[in-house]
């Protein structure tokens, strides 16, 4: 088992899963995934079930009953992260937003940085994203300005879904 876990939550993926997948068990370093999926009507699970065959170490697929949300798709999969052994818990999207070769440079943050939490910002420097469209993207990169403004925090991307915690991050919450 590797010490590192994607989440990636899936609600009509059909589309991407199996390429999102094979991108990140692709890279040089070693990752699981649990796909969270909320019945898909696509077959986005049944589609996992079937790339279990081939990643049955590595690849794991939890289907809740009904379309129940993204946070809850999360909070579900930390739980079943830390009923586990892994010490490093990754959030990611199906739909390509997030590029799987970054996922060493979140994980080198935590590592080498010695971060708690790395989070992987389409806004760093302008507007980084691809495949969304124009209104998603807007509403994204205002939501981030309106948070970072009110609550003052320090962080460019508020709405990232790309990110990565240490274990005891996750147990203290």
């Amino acid at each position: 088992m590797s010490r590192r876990l994607v989440i990636i939550p899936t609600y009509n993926e059909i589309e991407n899963i199996e390429r999102i997948i094979r991108n990140v068990f692709s890279q040089r370093s070693s990752f699981d995934i649990l796909v969270v999926d909320d019945s898909s009507p696509d077959q986005t699970a049944v589609k996992v079930k079937e790339l279990q065959e081939e990643f049955s170490e590595q690849l794991f697929l939890e289907v809740r009953t009904e379309k129940s949300g993204l946070g809850t798709a999360y909070i579900h999969g930390f739980k079943w992260a830390l009923a586990r052994d892994y010490d490093f818990i990754f959030e990611m999207d199906a739909d390509f937003s997030h590029n799987p070769n970054d996922l060493i440079r979140l994980y080198n943050a935590c590592v080498k940085q010695k971060a708690d939490v790395a989070i992987g910002s389409r806004y760093v420097k302008g507007v980084n994203v691809v495949n969304w469209p124009m209104n998603r993207v807007l509403m994204s990169y205002f939501a981030s300005k309106y948070v970072k403004f009110i609550t003052r925090m320090q962080i460019q991307d508020t709405t990232a879904g790309f990110v990565c915690y240490r274990r005891k991050v996750l147990e203290r919450i």
